[in-house]
């Protein structure tokens, strides 16, 4: 993962994702009931012995959640960790089922376009390796 550090540039763009999605954001956070009923459709969460952390749910209120409740403003390593849970614990496979109707794919997404802003991105070698 790289990690690029442009801080009163970044925090604009950020506030701009999260002003154009804050309609959805708030929609989903506020309809998510924990249910989890979403883990059942993501293959990596069956696949990775149901850990808890591969849960689409838990993915989208940990990484834009989190950056939404705080407006953008988290430490970088806050960042990073979000980095880790929307890059290697998610494939945008957009096979979530919510029974609410969440667009978990959407929220992850968002939460990417912000990560990016921060530098924080998902890198490969040339063996395919991050």
């Amino acid at each position: 993962m790289t990690v690029i550090d442009n801080n009163d540039a970044a925090m604009n763009k950020i506030q701009k994702i999260i002003s154009n999605k804050k309609g959805v954001i708030k929609l989903s956070l506020s309809a998510c009931v924990h249910c989890s009923i979403c883990s059942d459709s993501c293959f990596l969460f069956n696949s990775h012995n149901c850990d808890p952390t591969y849960t689409p749910s838990y993915k989208a209120i940990n990484s834009i959640g989190r950056i939404y409740k705080k407006k953008g403003r988290i430490s970088d390593d806050e960042y990073k960790e979000i980095g880790h849970l929307i890059w290697d614990k998610c494939v945008l496979c957009m096979r979530c089922y919510c029974p609410v109707g969440i667009s978990i794919p959407i929220l992850i997404s968002a939460a990417r376009s912000i990560c990016r802003e921060k530098g924080i991105y998902r890198t490969y070698d040339g063996n395919g390796e991050s």
